[in-house]
């Protein structure tokens, strides 16, 4: 998949649209709360998680939650897009389809009928950052399901016959999810654009010519390099004991041989320095507008420098213009508030954070009859309002509380507190990671937003990709 902020799918299903620009989730969407009462229930749950790493290095993570005789396993390793080179372009997705295609002791397509057969469902994602294999079934079945996700972590196999079968299925995916899909091929033209170097630049499932050329040993030489016990993490959250679901690590995963994690060497994007700009026709009714602009990334929740300080107000700016149905953009292109309706719809993402490099970008659909550039105009007409006047602290409040209600809401899901978990690993941060934010939040001033909307919105970091009829006169 595109983005590990996209729905729960079925392996390799790489959907990849504009909301696919960040790899955590912005604050900006998220439902009104109360500060107090959120911020006590993140702290309740992450002290309840405890982690331990097994003499292979492999990282064990187990949060009790014992409201349901259920049990979310997640097994995150740390490799994605990024870690792939521009000859193995969608490898790490690829190699998720071929986890689900057998080893010597489990035949192909028996792990997905063995987990059912236990009263559980399977399923795996791809992003930039990483890939995550997820079960949930009852607890009390999860000691089988750890030993056949340890089995084919470190035994998976398959002929080349399957993998031609499978490239198949997964060059069909790219079609209806990236060709037949107008706006995931202007997030993948933009991605192109913004990016020089990065491997950001390349669409998580790989390009079209890529997909038809890849062989089984870059598959196979893939996995061997990444998948590795120190580079990832089973995560275990619901009706369990810490120290069973110890012991079951030991048994199943510590097992397995320790081997050395490949050091990383990601290309350094070049620094922007002029306006770059792309266009697209497609079979779209009406233009579509995409902007965005390098900004610091939070490189981790108590990070006590600029850039961090930057990053939180950056969040919070997001929140202000996108965060809820009367934010500032809403009502000045959509609602017309400001004057006429230019947009039918509007939206911000910022990913805060990631182990690349971060954009902030911002999205429209041009009304009919309204131009192109208006609505270019309008949107970096709304920063510069902020850049010259300000935010009020009811704004921000409003934002803060939103973060902080979600992570109530979170606590409803298993498996959100195992994706949670498990992206906080990722990323090397602690476990209650966002219960920091929080924290770190309630610092960041008007004064703060100011001057990220006042330093980062020039024209000379600028990406713009314009999504245009196909009939629309040239």
């Amino acid at each position: 998949m595109a983005s590990d902020t996209a729905p729960v799918h079925r392996p390799g299903e790489a959907a990849q649209g504009l909301a696919a620009a960040g790899e955590l989730a912005s604050a900006a969407g998220r439902c009104c709360g109360e500060y107090g009462r959120a911020s006590a229930a993140s702290a309740a749950s992450a002290s309840a998680a405890q982690t331990f790493v097994l003499a292979n290095g492999l990282t064990v993570i187990v949060q009790p939650d014992r409201r349901a005789p259920t049990a979310v396993q997640m097994l995150w390793v740390r490799v994605g897009s990024m870690d792939e080179t521009d000859a193995e372009a969608g490898v790490a997705h690829v190699l998720e389809h071929m986890m689900f295609k057998g080893t010597p002791s489990v035949p192909e397509g028996e792990y997905s009928r063995r987990i059912a057969a236990l009263g559980g469902r399977d399923n795996a994602f791809t992003s930039r950052d990483v890939t995550a294999y997820h079960v949930q079934l009852p607890a009390a079945q999860l000691r089988q399901a750890m030993a056949l996700e340890a089995d084919r972590f470190a035994h998976n196999a398959w002929s080349a016959e399957t993998l031609a079968r499978e490239l198949d299925v997964i060059r069909e995916e790219r079609r209806q999810r990236i060709e037949d899909e107008p706006s995931a091929q202007l997030f993948e033209q933009f991605q192109a654009t913004a990016w020089l170097v990065h491997p950001y630049r390349r669409p998580v499932i790989g390009w079209m010519s890529s997909l038809q050329g890849m062989q089984a040993h870059t598959v196979r030489d893939f996995r061997q390099r990444w998948y590795v016990p120190g580079n990832a993490a089973l995560v275990v959250v619901g009706d369990v004991d810490v120290q069973q679901v110890r012991q079951w690590a030991e048994a199943t995963f510590g097992a397995l041989p320790a081997r050395v994690v490949p050091p990383r060497t990601p290309l350094v994007e070049p620094e922007q320095r002029g306006m770059r700009r792309v266009e697209w026709r497609s079979r779209v009714p009406q233009p579509t507008l995409l902007m965005g602009w390098p900004v610091p990334r939070l490189d981790a929740p108590d990070a006590d420098t600029p850039e961090a300080r930057d990053a939180l107000a950056l969040l919070l700016l997001a929140g202000v213009l996108d965060g809820h149905a009367a934010a500032r953009l809403g009502r000045a292109l959509v609602q017309g508030q400001d004057g006429a309706r230019l947009a039918d719809s509007v939206s911000v993402s910022y990913g805060l954070a990631g182990r690349g490099p971060q954009q902030f970008m911002l999205a429209a659909t041009v009304r009919p009859g309204v131009s192109v550039p208006q609505v270019e105009q309008a949107l970096r007409a709304q920063i510069e309002r902020i850049a010259r006047d300000g935010v009020s602290d009811a704004e921000l409040r409003r934002v803060r509380n939103q973060w902080a209600a979600s992570e109530v809401f979170q606590r409803d899901s298993l498996f959100a507190q195992a994706r949670e978990l498990g992206m906080h690993w990722a990323l090397g941060w602690p476990l209650d990671a966002n219960e920091r934010l929080l924290q770190r939040l309630a610092a960041i001033t008007p004064a703060d937003v100011q001057r990220v909307a006042v330093r980062y919105f020039g024209d000379d970091t600028l990406t713009v990709a314009v999504m245009r009829p196909q009939e629309e006169a040239r």
